[in-house]
């Protein structure tokens, strides 16, 4: 049924924008399977590595399939939209209303290049967004305190080695206290993706280096997952915290595991257990992968809640959509009770659908400041 959904575009476009062009039966014919096939992308991927979250090609044809699988999204959008043009002309003038070949090319070409451009987008390493944050309470000793939020690496055969390694970089030339990867560091297992992921044990930052796995590691093994991201040298904070401190002056940086931990066998999200023992009256930053249960986090109270997961949307329209699905949370900063959310549209994008367009990835630095 998944793969079934994903050809309906396809079949839409043979119908409504290939078939009446003025071409060749047999150059229809091609078209149309071609079309067919590239829809199937995550059968093929699931072919490739047992997972439609691991397309095990070379990058090359990971890069062409995300472009023709968009090109073939967003015609399909542009299609629906001039078959209501022509509707709504046919109502006007009460008559027929051709569609010339010419607008066919025409949105064919608009969406091919729209694909590049969104692809071109996800594929490039992101810039340092900087944002402050005010936090109640915060000591005297934390202000100016920065940290690096990355997330959402995806680190792949899109995303491999090299990429990993530019990011890396320019984390490490940030100038921040602290880093934190509130996670989807991977699409692929131990095995397919140990290379890729090295240069990750190069992150560096004065207070360290901590994360919180996300759901696509529960995809991959996730005890592997946890042991090799460890060994890494980052400092995992399922359902834990630590104390951050500054003399005696302290913060709790605290992390949960992801909503999806217990369909797969795992310990799921537990705030009660990652704050046991925490000392009160202390600032509290949560990593949270997921976004959706941040009103929970402020109930407990949670002074600022870095989150991930929706990559921002992706496509401005479709992340109205994404929003819907996480409790109208999708890209940037949100006031939820008393607790700052910020939610990353991510540093990296799964290389199942890997196109932005008006959601540009970023890696977030946050500085923090005393409460007026």
């Amino acid at each position: 049924m998944f793969h079934l959904v994903f050809a309906v575009p396809s079949l839409l476009l043979i119908a409504r924008w290939l078939w009446p062009l003025s071409l060749p039966l047999w150059s229809k014919g091609a078209i149309a399977l071609l079309l067919l096939a590239v829809s199937q992308y995550h059968f093929w991927s699931r072919l490739s590595s047992g997972s439609v979250f691991a397309p095990e090609f070379p990058r090359a044809i990971v890069i062409a399939f995300n472009w023709a699988f968009g090109a073939i999204v967003i015609l399909f959008v542009l299609q629906i939209l001039v078959d209501l043009g022509t509707l709504a002309a046919m109502l006007a003038r009460r008559g027929s209303v051709g569609v010339p070949d010419s607008v066919r090319y025409a949105i064919a070409g608009v969406a091919a290049l729209l694909s590049a451009i969104g692809v071109a987008n996800a594929m490039r390493v992101p810039p340092v967004k900087d944002i402050a944050v005010e936090i109640q309470g915060l000591p005297p000793a934390f202000e100016g305190y920065r940290l690096l939020q990355l997330t959402d690496l995806h680190i792949s055969r899109l995303f491999p080695a090299p990429w990993a390694r530019a990011v890396v970089d320019r984390a490490n030339a940030s100038d921040v206290d602290l880093v934190v990867v509130t996670g989807d560091f991977i699409d692929g297992s131990v095995a397919m993706r140990r290379r890729d992921v090295a240069p990750l044990q190069d992150l560096r930052a004065p207070d360290g280096v901590y994360a919180i796995p996300g759901n696509h590691e529960y995809f991959f093994d996730y005890a592997a997952w946890m042991r090799h991201l460890a060994a890494l040298g980052m400092r995992m904070l399922p359902n834990t915290h630590v104390l951050l401190t500054r003399g005696d002056a302290r913060i709790v940086l605290a992390g949960v595991t992801d909503l999806s931990a217990p369909a797969h066998g795992q310990a799921g999200r537990d705030l009660t257990a990652a704050l046991a023992g925490a000392p009160a009256d202390v600032p509290i930053v949560l990593m949270d992968h997921q976004p959706r249960a941040a009103g929970r986090a402020a109930a407990r109270g949670v002074a600022l809640q870095l989150s991930g997961h929706t990559h921002g949307g992706m496509i401005v329209g479709l992340d109205r959509l994404v929003a819907r699905g996480n409790a109208g949370y999708v890209s940037g900063r949100y006031a939820v009770g008393g607790m700052t959310l910020y939610v990353s549209n991510g540093t990296g994008l799964w290389p199942g659908f890997a196109l932005r367009l008006g959601r540009p990835s970023e890696m977030t630095r946050i500085t923090l400041h005393a409460a007026r």
